[in-house]
């Protein structure tokens, strides 16, 4: 058992859960995402409050910790009683954990023993008003349902809107697919504009919070992930971003040994196995992974950061400072931009037209390609008519 990961337990080998014992007069349903310390005790943490700690979180001695085998991340529904020396009621009986009963919840593979597999099934993203920047996504970078994906960014050119309008094309075309959105070091008023403007899980730890906040958060969501996956849910989860988060590893870890760009070698251990949690499963629930990865910020650490995550990812969405200052928007760069694998996502008109339209654009400079794109496909309303109007 990997002793430095609390998520890490053998839930196959929980026991039969026993009836539930009769409870207190005085005891009072609770229900939070199960957050453990070093001693292995718990904090139930309010979903609507982002992660956060409050002194009134609901609190679960490790004996239940033990006795059923729960994980960090899990959302748990269990009987507790107050107690008046303490603000925080003590949890006494479980009795759901991530939406399952205890018997259902028992049967379910750990996170590490399902099954990868290549991502076979597109998560459509093109929205009813016909946007471009989920339409231009659909054809020239498609994401499938255990997508790894990267949006390749120098800063100003759209990619906080493109996260924004790939969740509400999930939340709008895939309603069985439970949405996450990570925002790692944002400014405050972007995290309330996310809270508004997307109907969907927010964790945010804003710029005015420490780098060990921002760690702890991007942990606790990417554990909560791995929770719904093995109750077999479709998880879509957006990040912004993958550059923040490892800037607040390398200013977290101090290992003493520093590598190229003032990057702490250790640094990018963990956003790495974040990233690389993705995936497909044989057994039925999947984990999407759209990332923000940011280039051209003018550092050097950025650069080193892009460089080891560039590859690691089976799609990527590049993005061009020169067409977003030139106004052409979604500020795509076409040649850059797709997807591995495409052929399992896209049907063959689809991809017959995509491939044309991409050799009809590879000798034109960047940003002429974009504008191309994008005066071509705003003359048909969706792009089932601009591959019709293509293939002919």
């Amino acid at each position: 058992m990997d002793k430095d990961n609390p998520s890490v337990a053998a839930s196959t080998a929980s026991p039969t859960p026993s009836p539930a014992p009769a409870q207190p007069d005085n005891s009072i349903r609770v229900e939070g995402i199960l957050d453990l310390d070093n001693s292995r005790n718990g904090q139930l943490l309010d979903l609507a409050k982002h992660g956060k700690r409050r002194p009134t979180d609901p609190f679960v001695p490790r004996e239940l910790v033990r006795r059923f085998h729960l994980n960090q991340g899990s959302m748990i529904t269990a009987m507790a009683t107050p107690d008046e020396r303490f603000p925080n009621p003590k949890v006494r009986f479980i009795e759901k954990v991530d939406g399952l009963d205890l018997e259902a919840r028992r049967k379910s593979l750990e996170f590490a023993n399902l099954t990868t597999i290549t991502p076979n099934e597109q998560i459509k993203l093109e929205l009813k008003d016909g946007r471009m920047t989920t339409r231009v996504m659909d054809l020239f970078a498609p994401i499938g349902k255990g997508t790894r994906g990267l949006i390749v960014a120098p800063p100003r050119t759209g990619k906080t809107t493109y996260l924004r309008d790939i969740a509400l094309g999930v939340l709008q075309n895939h309603p069985e697919c439970h949405v996450m959105i990570l925002l790692v070091d944002e400014r405050p008023e972007e995290v309330t504009d996310f809270k508004r403007s997307v109907p969907c899980e927010v964790w945010a730890s804003s710029n005015d919070d420490p780098v060990e906040n921002h760690i702890r958060i991007a942990d606790l969501c990417i554990e909560r992930a791995k929770r719904l996956v093995e109750a077999g849910k479709d998880v879509v989860m957006l990040i912004d971003s993958l550059t923040r988060l490892a800037r607040a590893h390398n200013t977290a870890k101090n290992s003493g040994r520093t590598g190229t760009g003032g990057l702490d070698v250790r640094a990018l251990e963990k956003p790495r196995q974040l990233f690389a949690s993705a995936r497909n499963t044989e057994e039925g629930g999947s984990l999407t992974i759209i990332a923000s990865i940011l280039i051209e910020t003018g550092s050097r650490m950025d650069d080193v950061i892009f460089q080891e995550f560039k590859g690691t990812g089976n799609m990527e969405l590049v993005l061009d400072r020169k067409a977003a200052e030139m106004r052409i928007w979604p500020a795509v760069n076409v040649a850059s931009s797709g997807t591995r694998k495409e052929e399992l996502l896209l049907d063959e008109k689809t991809l017959e037209a995509i491939h044309f339209f991409r050799r009809a654009l590879v000798q034109q400079k960047i940003e002429e390609a974009t504008d191309t794109m994008v005066t071509r496909l705003s003359k048909t309303k969706t792009n089932a008519e601009f591959v019709k109007l293509i293939v002919k």
